[in-house]
């Protein structure tokens, strides 16, 4: 079945998030864990938290392409100090401000994602399966989703993108 992507089933989504305490959503295109690669829209609104995290066992590569919106990515050393920062935009393809469309992440890279609009909708691509106590590893330097300090650690992130 062939599935698409139009800004009826992003509004969709975006409802879908408001409602989400974590202030996000995802839709899976992919229609069971063990497929691959896993490939999903991620629909985040700002002030959504992802905590610093890697995928390293198992390795895995990650990919984000933005369809709308901007976010900050953020890589880490094991240390949690930042070592590099991006605009991921939808004005990548157009050469503004030095901001990208996408990133490709190798297995191993400490990241986290900062939305900057009111709303950002990513297509993500990863491999599968999916086991969610095994799909990411969590940087013990940074507050974990949930937690005190998350705010706080996710302004000063932003601030990285000001």
């Amino acid at each position: 079945m062939i599935q698409t992507i139009n800004q009826e089933l992003i509004d969709q989504l975006i409802e879908t998030a408001k409602a989400s305490p974590r202030k996000r959503t995802n839709h899976n295109f992919h229609q069971t864990y063990d497929e691959n690669p896993h490939r999903f829209l991620n629909v985040m609104l700002r002030g959504s938290y992802f905590t610093p995290h890697r995928h390293l066992v198992p390795p895995k590569y990650e990919s984000f392409l933005v369809l709308q919106g901007e976010v900050g990515f953020v890589e880490f050393d094991d240390e949690g100090n930042i070592t590099t920062t991006h605009l991921l935009s939808e004005d990548g393809m157009k050469g503004i401000d030095n901001k990208v469309l996408a990133v490709d992440i190798p297995p191993g890279v400490w990241h986290c994602l900062v939305v900057i609009s009111d709303y950002a909708v990513c297509y993500e691509v990863k491999p599968g399966p999916y086991d969610p106590n095994a799909d990411k590893e969590f940087a013990e330097w940074a507050p974990h989703e949930g937690s005190e300090g998350c705010e706080a650690y996710l302004q000063q992130l932003a601030k990285n993108f000001e």
